[in-house]
């Protein structure tokens, strides 16, 4: 590809998000190596990503504050167990702040597509302004893709959603000049952001008619106010807030024991089972019970800490039906038990998953762009979830494979983060120009945790967003990972260097 001499900007490091990966990027650029020479890009106006866009009613992180955060910035004033939206986007402006990397943010663009450029070995960004459609470019000598994976609204699959005369909103777009006050409301989806949403508006609609469309394991809750003498004990008993993390940490990974599709697993799935139905009995309005309790195996999609969802369905104006929606049509929704009239719609049926940077054009070494190096093994992939063969000094940040299903992505993006900065360190001294992942190592690796992953609960056939099927009918898992955050950050600690090629000259 040809170059012109349009204006172009730099920065030895460049990042595509805004939100804790980028951020984590960032602050660990200064603390390891005191880099600044950073710029990050975002689509949104705000940083914060996932929890920027996420502000509907009761958003709540399912992870444990003292888990969902950086292990270089632990927070000891978490007011909850499990943090709001709000007080996750306070921190990570706090840690943003303190790394100071708001003035290296690019926020209201779209990273349009990404270019090695072999000659100079650097990367270029081709960037469009939300607001003005103007189009920049920069160069950069690393690139990382810290995008998310919750960030995409996934449309709804029932046709006529254009003809709806009432607002429409998804849970990531939510609309606060939307009045719900004696409205008609119905909701698609039956998710963990669905059961925050409902005990949320129930109360304020004048019905609430939710179309369940999926069954999920809901378990007894777990979030509580953090008391004040607790937060000052976190803040100054020396260690305490480091043990806090650790018990934590160990508690959650104590739900990793169900994940093999062994018979000592399947014992500790009955047992999780046992406790999430008989939850769910006591809870649930009984003529929801086959609605609400799944057939199959606990684990196999990701459990909901109750939030006040299954006692909120005893509300007089709240409906629950698993009749399949049909059209939607200017003033409801058919489905096949008949016609729901609706002023509002809201949309809680998840995000695009199973697909990574698929609005970015990237492009690598030998003119082969990303999506086309992943057809090419059924689905995306990383070699240790975050870096792929023929993309040079190119990181994926909570990549592949990288989701844990049990405990906190943060961790898993975190430790990535430490793992490339590892790898490029032979770079950044100068002995040598770039580093690329082997094409054999990565083939290596992507074999082995498909391989495992089909020896999961993940894939016991529940339908879970973790899994799809590919052109050629196979399963193909590009979310989960299949063993502990232990054995992620043991292997992120000590990298196997032959597995890597480092170009001189």
């Amino acid at each position: 590809m040809e170059f012109g001499y349009e204006a172009v900007s730099y920065s030895q490091f460049s990042c595509i998000g805004a939100g804790f990966s980028g951020i984590g990027l960032g602050a660990s650029l200064k603390r390891w190596y005191g880099i600044t020479d950073i710029r990050i890009f975002d689509r949104h106006t705000q940083l914060g990503g996932t929890w920027y866009i996420s502000r509907y009613p009761g958003c709540a992180c399912d992870v444990p504050s003292a888990l969902y955060s950086f292990s270089f910035e632990p927070n000891p004033s978490w007011t909850r167990i499990l943090p709001s939206s709000q007080e996750l986007w306070n921190y990570l402006h706090h840690v943003a702040s303190k790394y100071d990397l708001i003035s290296r943010m690019t926020l209201g663009v779209n990273v349009e597509e990404a270019t090695w450029i072999e000659d100079r070995s650097r990367w270029r960004l081709t960037f469009r302004a939300v607001d003005s459609d103007q189009v920049y470019y920069h160069e950069s000598d690393f690139l990382f893709a810290g995008t998310g994976q919750l960030v995409t609204p996934r449309e709804v699959d029932v046709s006529g959603i254009e003809s709806f005369r009432g607002p429409v909103m998804h849970s990531a777009r939510w609309r606060e000049d939307v009045d719900l006050k004696q409205k008609k409301v119905v909701l698609f989806g039956n998710g963990c952001t669905a059961a925050q949403i409902v005990p949320s508006i129930v109360h304020e609609t004048g019905h609430l008619t939710q179309i369940v469309r999926s069954k999920h394991w809901i378990m007894p809750p777990i979030d509580v106010p953090i008391p004040g003498w607790a937060r000052f004990m976190l803040r100054y008993v020396p260690g305490l807030l480091k043990l806090f993390r650790l018990i934590v940490f160990l508690v959650a990974e104590k739900a990793l024991r169900g994940f093999p599709l062994t018979q000592s697993a399947a014992r500790f799935r009955a047992s999780r089972r046992q406790i999430a139905e008989g939850y769910m009995r006591r809870t649930a309005p009984a003529k929801y019970h086959d609605i609400l309790i799944p057939h199959w195996e606990i684990g196999c999609k990701r459990r909901i800490f109750d939030s006040g969802y299954l006692q909120s369905l005893h509300a007089d104006n709240i409906t629950l039906t698993d009749s399949k929606a049909l059209e939607i049509m200017p003033n409801g929704v058919k489905t096949t038990d008949g016609f729901i009239e609706a002023d509002v719609l809201v949309l809680a049926n998840g995000f695009v998953t199973n697909n990574y940077l698929d609005n970015i054009k990237i492009t690598g070494s030998k003119g082969i762009t990303l999506r086309e190096h992943w057809e090419r093994f059924g689905g995306p992939e990383a070699y240790n979830c975050s870096a792929v063969s023929g993309f040079p000094n190119f990181f994926l940040l909570l990549g592949p494979n990288s989701v844990t299903g049990h405990t906190s992505a943060i961790m898993a993006s975190e430790n990535s983060i430490n793992y490339a900065l590892r790898i490029i360190k032979p770079v950044l001294d100068g002995k040598a120009r770039s580093v690329n992942i082997r094409p054999e190592a990565e083939q290596r690796y992507s074999n082995g945790i498909q391989h495992a992953l089909k020896n999961t609960v993940f894939s016991s056939g529940c339908g879970s967003w973790y899994v799809r099927s590919t052109h050629e009918g196979k399963e193909w898992n590009a979310m989960t990972y299949p063993w502990s955050q232990g054995y992620y950050w043991y292997e992120n600690l000590f990298p196997n260097r032959k597995d890597w090629e480092y170009q001189v000259s």
